[in-house]
């Protein structure tokens, strides 16, 4: 029977891949944020990024991305009749990302990130310590 010496470092551990994902999606986004075509012909379209449970018998054992998904709605059109994207009528339809939103959601993913990091940094230190206070 093995003893686990630092519950938290799983559920943190995948808390942190989890984040790091996320910030990679948002870093995507952000740097898609112009672009009118892709390889399918269309304008980029935002990915969002949904989280879920990990569990082991009936408890939380951590978390992961569920899915990513592109958020279907449309980008605005805006008028530019001299891109070489723009239809008949001088319209550009651009990408669906708004960089409040995106930068909203970086800072929330960071901040997520720093905190299970701060966790695991602790976790660590107490496990040193008991080790300290058993010798």
């Amino acid at each position: 029977m093995s003893m686990n010496l630092i519950p938290s470092t799983l559920s943190t551990g995948s808390a942190l891949d989890a984040y790091r994902q996320q910030l990679d999606i948002v870093s995507q986004n952000i740097a898609n944020a112009q672009t009118t075509r892709t390889e399918k012909g269309t304008p980029y379209q935002r990915q969002m990024v949904s989280f879920e449970a990990v569990l082991d018998g009936a408890q939380i054992a951590g978390v992961r991305i569920g899915e990513i998904t592109n958020d279907t709605r449309p980008g605005p059109r805006l008028y530019q009749p001299s891109h070489p994207h723009a239809g008949d009528d001088g319209f550009v339809q651009m990408p669906n990302v708004n960089l409040t939103t995106e930068m909203v959601d970086m800072i929330k993913a960071s901040r997520a990130y720093e905190a299970n990091l701060s966790v695991a940094k602790t976790s660590r230190q107490m496990a040193q310590k008991a080790l300290e206070i058993g010798r």
